[in-house]
């Protein structure tokens, strides 16, 4: 088992491409060859919050990582509102209007029950309850499942460490490491787990994603070491880069908290109505996170698939999350 203790998930890409190339044999899968891991690893996130990827090298989709994480904390599992920051998804839908694997949706109402209450409420009563298991994986389903979609987060565990703090451990059977591990997964499960520590009152701790198997398929892996190469990238490994700073390190960005003194009630209540909402469309939130983050990103997002991306970016100034802000105006204008 090979253990990446990092900051945040702009160091963690880094570590995990240097792991790959020192340390790898080659694989064939169903979906193309891939560069895999001699063994599983284990990230393991000192600041979970600082959410958002900065490589340009990546040119990760902010606006992506940051719908898809309110979606699933709605439990929904509709391939519309998706696809609309990410076309792709739609490769990803067997019938061509659900994900049979969403985790929101395994999260809230696949078994038959709202998993995410039920833990908040042990966590509520019992802090140090350890039967707070999150389960996406359904074996009578998945197991035997041909579909393009099963669950590649299979269960969390939630617990406090010493000090109060909310732990999560994510296990993942099959982490790409560049689209999945250290692009949607340390948005959507940090999400997560900043919504359940506030649902009980908890300050948020470590995040442990295990990756059972710990892959980057080859032609992207490829690609991207390339452009890092020639960017002279950092190298924790070898140190054969010069040291690349990362932005919240450098005190240039800061996270932005979801929750603002909001009863967990209303902020359910705002999530709903940010889900339905049209761009350019005023609504009355309880919590600024909605009016100050999420709408500004839904709205420059629009602006930019409107083909406006000169506006696209005077809007996103007016989101008050300096890391999104940061990171959209980055990724708006690659695309100028």
């Amino acid at each position: 088992m090979q253990v990446l203790e990092v900051r945040n998930v702009h160091d963690a890409l880094i570590r995990g491409v240097d792991l790959l190339e020192a340390e790898n044999f080659r694989e064939q899968t169903r979906n193309g060859e891939v560069y895999r891991s001699k063994t599983p690893v284990t990230t393991v996130y000192e600041k979970p919050k600082e959410r958002v990827l900065f490589w340009e090298e990546r040119d990760a989709n902010p606006f992506f990582h940051f719908m898809e994480g309110l979606w699933m904390l709605t439990g929904r599992n509709d391939l519309e509102f998706v696809k609309r920051y990410a076309k792709n998804m739609k490769n990803y839908s067997d019938d061509g209007e659900t994900l049979w694997g969403a985790y929101g949706w395994r999260w809230r109402s696949y078994f038959g029950k709202d998993q995410l209450q039920i833990i908040i409420n042990r966590l509520k009563k019992e802090p140090e309850d350890r039967r707070c298991v999150l389960q996406m994986w359904d074996a009578n389903e998945d197991l035997n499942r041909d579909g393009k979609d099963v669950p590649c987060n299979t269960s969390i565990y939630f617990s406090e460490d010493c000090t109060g703090r909310l732990e999560m451990s994510v296990s993942n059977r099959s982490n790409d490491i560049i689209w999945g591990a250290y692009g949607a997964n340390a948005v959507h499960m940090s999400m997560l787990q900043e919504y359940i520590a506030y649902a009980i009152g908890r300050p948020v701790g470590r995040y442990y994603q295990v990756s059972n198997n710990y892959h980057a398929y080859v032609d992207i892996f490829r690609k991207l070491l390339k452009k890092l190469n020639d960017k002279d990238a950092l190298d924790f490994y070898s140190i054969k880069y010069p040291m690349v700073g990362n932005p919240y390190e450098k005190g240039k960005v800061t996270p932005y908290s979801m929750f603002n003194d909001t009863e967990i009630n209303e902020w359910e209540r705002d999530l709903d109505i940010f889900m339905e909402r049209e761009p350019f469309k005023d609504c009355k939130f309880y919590d600024k996170f909605f009016t100050e983050v999420a709408a500004p990103m839904q709205d420059a997002f629009r602006l930019h698939k409107m083909g406006e991306t000169e506006e696209a970016m005077i809007e996103i100034q007016n989101c008050a999350a300096s890391d999104w802000r940061k990171a959209c105006y980055e990724w708006l204008s690659r695309r100028m």
